[in-house]
């Protein structure tokens, strides 16, 4: 087992391992991960026992109240999907909503966008399936943190903010200090999500959505709930989606999942004249060309029973036929027009991933989130444990394939990665959280590791693009980070500051609304990921992993 020195000259360690590996946007949730391969776990054991640490030390990003996607790549088989994505309750009325004025889904503070959370019965599902220690060891390094208490980062830190003042907040709000704030560093303890966890353990589902967090939410969202939501299991297995580029077979989530956007833009990036050097400007050019054409329609095609495997009739998303059509539309020497409709030329959010690789090389790329940090701002009494607003990716306009209705599932922005060579041995897992951008961030991540060679440390820290929508100017309109298509491909370019020179001038030049923004910012996401080397002339392989320092407080540990 080799653990790894630090980046020359940038900010992000460089951690290797000929055993296994766990990045996460915590270094205490990616130490309980490693510490379950020690053991002799699986990368499964090791994603839900991070994941579950970070529902505990990271609830601004994700937690017990949110839903959960993963791509599982098991040596020997396709990679599969994992879609833990709760529903609307049972009392979900669109016309009510419509009457009162919304023309879009309530961001916060308001029930109806809580859709029923799924986190849970998918530690459960990959548990079952993928697991090889007993759960209640998988989950123990969580339960105890949450009853011991843990020591707030910096992010988490700035976060409570805004919402120290909230009902159910109680937790945080006993570590304040004389001046109301929670200071980095600060020990929150959470007794009620250490009892839910136990109870997890003890009981499974039934000890969690028949338990005490299941009764405060029937409470809580009485006439919006009813019992029979929460009494069948939220998650489901499914083949995942694929595409082919730069040499790899790239593998995402199905609908709801956005995951097809990676998968497609990296088709189509892939069959362009893309520069080896990322510092050239015809680089991010074609990569943000590539997700316009990848997106434009997102909010048309989007819907948890969308076609997105590949079929006879080419109407695929996927289809090499329609990805085709899309590729002749970009141009090397400008821009496409910024909005044209569909059949032309282009027919703050909060969120946590967690990769791991086992020493079988079986590979783990799991997403969980709140949908926006801390979710809906409310809180299951008693238990602390904050609601996803997952709703606000429903459709209020009538007929919509995505419209909100009872029992239906949301589109998801969470998109798991992972990436086989031609005989399907695993390559590359990664993730991010970053709403509507997951899917851009994966895209520069796979094009910098299997397109340009690079490290999967130099490639997380590296500089990146997001797009974000154009609104028109003085509409009083809040850009949310989940509207970026809200416009069809009519997006502007947002840049970290640390981007080559070359971008900013580069890309205006070539017509991109370009806007500038700091160094190393958390709205470009934290991301992670985790390479495979092929194997060497005794068959053996070395991971190389690279944890997000946007995150301030991640990490990559050798298991």
């Amino acid at each position: 087992m080799i653990a790894g020195a630090p980046l020359d000259g940038g900010p992000a360690p460089r951690r290797w391992s000929t055993g296994g590996l766990v990045c996460a946007v915590d270094h205490l949730a990616a130490s309980a991960g490693a510490g379950m391969l020690r053991a002799g776990g699986s990368a499964a054991d090791a994603a839900v026992a991070t994941s579950a640490v970070l529902a505990v030390t990271s609830q601004h990003m994700c937690g017990m109240g949110g839903d959960l996607l993963a791509v599982v790549s098991a040596p020997g088989q396709d990679p599969v999907a994992l879609l833990a994505v709760g529903h609307a309750g049972a009392g979900a009325d669109p016309a009510r909503l419509r009457s009162e004025g919304h023309v879009s889904m309530p961001f916060r503070g308001d029930i109806r966008t809580v859709t029923v959370p799924g986190c849970v019965d998918g530690w459960l599902s990959l548990h079952e399936r993928f697991g090889r220690l007993p759960l209640s060891e998988v989950l123990e390094p969580a339960t105890a943190l949450a009853a011991d208490g843990f020591p707030v980062s910096p992010t988490l830190a700035t976060s409570l903010r805004l919402v120290l003042d909230l009902a159910g907040a109680e937790d945080y709000r006993d570590a304040a200090g004389p001046d109301g704030t929670v200071a980095p560093g600060s020990v929150v303890r959470r007794p009620g999500v250490a009892a839910a966890l136990t109870a997890i353990a003890g009981e499974g589902r039934d000890g969690f959505y028949g338990g005490a967090f299941g009764a405060g939410l029937l409470n809580l969202a009485e006439g919006y709930f009813a019992p029979g939501d929460l009494a069948t299991p939220t998650s489901r297995w499914a083949p995942a989606v694929s595409s082919r580029a730069w040499g790899h077979d790239l593998w995402s989530a199905p609908p709801p999942s956005q995951g097809y956007l990676a998968l497609a833009s990296a088709w189509m990036a892939a069959h362009t004249a893309l520069p080896g050097d990322p510092d050239d400007p015809a680089w991010p050019h074609l990569l943000v060309e590539a997700s316009r054409q990848a997106g434009y329609d997102r909010l048309a095609v989007l819907h948890e029973g969308a076609p997105l495997h590949y079929g006879p009739d080419g109407a695929s998303p996927l289809d090499p036929k329609a990805l085709s059509r899309r590729l002749s539309a970009i141009s090397a020497s400008r821009a496409a027009p910024p909005n044209l409709a569909p059949g032309e030329a282009y027919a703050d959010g909060d969120t946590t991933a967690v990769c791991s690789v086992d020493r079988d090389r079986m590979g783990v790329s799991l997403i969980q989130s709140n949908a926006a940090g801390f979710g809906a701002h409310i809180v299951v009494p008693g238990v602390g444990i904050f609601l996803q607003n997952r709703g606000i990716g429903f459709s209020l306009e009538p007929g919509s394939p995505a419209e909100y209705g009872p029992g239906r599932r949301p589109p998801h922005t969470l998109s798991p990665l992972v990436a086989t060579d031609t005989d399907g041995g695993l390559r590359l897992v990664a993730g991010s959280m970053g709403g509507d951008a997951q899917p851009q961030i994966l895209l520069q991540l796979a094009a910098r590791i299997l397109a340009a060679g690079q490290d999967p440390a130099d490639a997380v820290a590296a500089a990146r693009f997001a797009l974000s929508v154009l609104l028109p100017a003085g509409d009083g309109a809040r850009r949310t980070g989940f509207d970026t298509w809200s416009a069809g491909g009519h997006v502007r370019v947002e840049i970290e500051g640390h981007a080559p020179p070359s971008w900013s001038p580069g890309l205006a030049a070539l017509g991109h609304e370009v806007i500038e923004a700091p160094a190393w910012s958390g709205s470009f996401g934290h991301a992670h990921a985790i390479s495979v080397s092929p194997p060497d002339g005794a068959g053996r392989t070395v991971l190389a992993g690279g944890s997000d320092p946007r995150a301030l407080g991640g990490g990559a540990v050798a298991g």
